[in-house]
């Protein structure tokens, strides 16, 4: 028998609306300041607890990790590849401007959820020397910008296997 004071539903505004996210940013917080003592984790705790609570209508939908595993790749993938993109880049703009080719490169998308096209998009401008620049309203194509292409296929099947499927499987995949 339930108490008269649980409900079946969820209430919209939950006292942790966000767990994860609330754990993450107190780790950042800590980082941010560089020091752990009772003051910084008292005001870390509160911030990483009242920006989610404050932000929870912004927030649509739970966000669930299908396969955290694969998220810890994926992050892993993408920070080696944002260490050799730095490298490439260094040498490309340090060498003559001529021999670059930009392009506006043109990605099919696969992916459906705003949440996952968003983190694709991101990840792809992390990356040094290519930014996102436009989805289209359908949201099937993703506007790409890179400083320097020598073959647009290659890129993006490069763009859609290195980031896309995995970001699939790890959020959108049943």
């Amino acid at each position: 028998m339930k108490a008269p004071y649980q409900t079946s539903q969820p209430t919209r505004w939950q006292w942790f609306p966000h767990l994860a996210l609330s754990g993450v940013m107190l780790v950042l917080w800590l980082l941010l300041v560089n020091e752990i003592n009772a003051g910084q984790l008292l005001l870390g705790g509160f911030l990483a607890w009242f920006i989610p609570y404050l932000t929870q209508n912004f927030w649509p939908e739970s966000i669930h990790l299908r396969k955290p595993g694969h998220a810890v790749k994926f992050v892993l993938i993408v920070l080696w590849d944002i260490v050799i993109a730095n490298l490439i880049l260094v040498v490309r703009i340090l060498g003559p401007i001529k021999k670059l080719k930009p392009a506006f490169i043109v990605v099919p998308l696969d992916i459906k959820e705003d949440f996952t096209i968003t983190l694709l998009a991101s990840t792809i401008s992390l990356t040094p020397g290519t930014v996102s620049a436009d989805l289209s309203p359908d949201h099937k194509c993703l506007l790409v910008h890179s400083l320097h292409v020598d073959d647009i296929d290659g890129t993006i099947t490069d763009i859609k296997q290195r980031y896309e499927k995995p970001l699939k499987e790890i959020f959108e995949c049943s």
